[in-house]
């Protein structure tokens, strides 16, 4: 590995626009294609400190700086385009989290890598709108959270209230949404409104093993830890009326609930299953790499093609997972109005997910071609008239849901074409952060952080254990 200084590092560093920086060939070595990142100045500063950090201790301790790996990515056989780090990226296992990178399903030798989607398998985000507005939870507001507290199991190793058997959970990673529907946790029309409709139709149950299957089967409605929430919100701004309208999204003050996880243990165990049998795969077929943490196989290969079944079936599990939730929610909510979730108009405004690979067409250089699209804490962002996004949203553009951090707001946003030309259809996911989470844990105390977000006018319910 080539040590540069700080300074000589900066040299393949060129800023492109106000907020767009080029990461040039040579970074690293071996990189077929340039890499970019978007930030503001903020981010910019963190991303630089993290580079220096880096360089000052010569590459020893934690992750790379997030550059590193988007450039590291960059270098990965068969990518197209340019290694893409998004309006969040910062350092994580082998990707960066907010690196998005589209492979060639033509190229024989182009590779899938679960360093590229993530151990939390299809972690996303959904958001359910209601009729109730900001004076009718205010009154009710601890209440109403201890309940959604009592109904949705939350912290490592939670389990669920959703009961299910060995065959439900098998039916549960082939069918996705459709389950859920068959067994009365869905409303029909929530699957429209969900990338993939909720189902990824190549999932095979076979490939997921039973080591995941025992760590899914407890776990399904639960939220887990980390930064997964079930969040009210409160309409504070309409920046467009018209697409406002298209979601349901009316008024200011009007109440929704954004709900964020994924696919729990289930997922992860996937992940650890096909790093184990990527890196055979790699002495066998001899695919370089610069980092290890960027175990792959190629996309035709046998491990490749066992990754993409298995994954897309936690992808499916992660789905139901949410719809779990969303029933549970509805349930809470019902129970505090004395109505209904069909009366409090409790409907799917969308479901998006950030922790995928995805098979897609996109125009390259004029001509169409059928990519693999790493998406990694990146949100798919696709725009008005796109074949894959629902009826309901052809003119607006598909909804993008960026969530907030503990006490700023989360946004919807519509996806647009320059979009597509610029970063094959991809933003940020939201819900970032600028330490670690070791480091949060080391410099700030729970009670401090709660404190903050009281006097915000923010309750928050924690699961705590001793």
């Amino acid at each position: 590995m080539v040590i540069r200084t700080y300074n000589e590092e900066q040299q393949y560093l060129e800023k492109i626009s106000s907020c767009a920086w080029k990461i040039k060939k040579g970074f690293v070595p071996n990189m077929k294609v340039e890499g970019v990142f978007y930030a503001n100045d903020a981010l910019e500063k963190l991303m630089f400190d993290e580079l220096k950090n880096s360089c000052h201790s010569q590459g020893f301790g934690g992750f790379l700086p997030g550059m590193k790996q988007i450039a590291n990515v960059a270098a990965l056989p068969g990518i197209i385009g340019k290694s893409v780090g998004l309006p969040d990226v910062h350092a994580g296992y082998g990707f960066a989290i907010g690196n998005m990178a589209a492979f060639d399903m033509g190229d024989p030798k182009a590779i899938v890598s679960p360093g590229g989607v993530g151990f939390d398998i299809n972690c996303g985000v959904r958001l359910l709108r209601t009729n109730l507005s900001e004076k009718d939870v205010s009154p009710v507001k601890e209440q109403l959270a201890q309940s959604l507290f009592d109904h949705i199991p939350v912290g490592v190793g939670s389990k669920g209230v959703i009961p299910m058997t060995a065959k439900d959970l098998e039916e549960a990673l082939e069918m996705g949404m459709d389950w859920s529907l068959r067994e009365g946790y869905a409303w029909a029309e929530d699957k429209e409104h969900c990338e993939e409709y909720g189902r990824m139709l190549q999932a095979d149950p076979a490939k997921v093993s039973m080591r995941a299957k025992k760590r899914g089967l407890p776990q399904l409605g639960t939220l887990g830890a980390g930064n997964h929430y079930v969040e009210i919100q409160v309409v504070d701004e309409i920046y467009n009326k018209f697409a406002a309208n298209k979601m349901g999204i009316e008024h200011k003050g009007q109440v929704c609930v954004m709900i964020h996880s994924g696919s729990r243990g289930l997922g992860h165990q996937v992940a650890t299953d096909a790093l184990v049998a990527m890196e055979k795969a790699m002495k066998r077929d001899k695919i370089e790499v610069n980092d290890r943490q960027l175990a792959c196989a190629h996309i035709r290969s046998q491990e490749g093609q066992d990754y993409l079944k298995g994954m897309a079936g936690a992808a499916n599990y992660a789905w139901v997972n949410r719809t779990s939730m969303t029933f549970l929610t509805r349930q809470a909510f019902a129970k505090m109005f004395h109505s209904t979730p069909d009366d409090l108009d409790m409907h799917v405004i969308y479901d998006v997910s950030h922790n995928i690979a995805k098979v897609e067409e996109h125009f390259v250089e004029g001509k169409q071609r059928t990519l693999l699209l790493h998406r990694k804490g990146s949100t798919r962002a696709f725009p008005p008239h796109h074949p894959l996004i629902p009826v309901d949203y052809q003119l607006t553009g598909q909804p993008v849901l960026i969530g907030g951090t503990m006490g700023t707001c989360s946004y919807i946003l519509t996806g647009t074409e320059r979009g597509m030309q610029e970063t094959f259809g991809s933003t940020c996911h939201g819900a970032g952060r600028a330490l670690s989470r070791a480091k949060s844990r080391r410099n700030l105390d729970y009670t401090d952080v709660l404190g903050a977000l009281s006097e915000m006018g923010i309750l928050m319910l924690i699961l705590i254990k001793f």
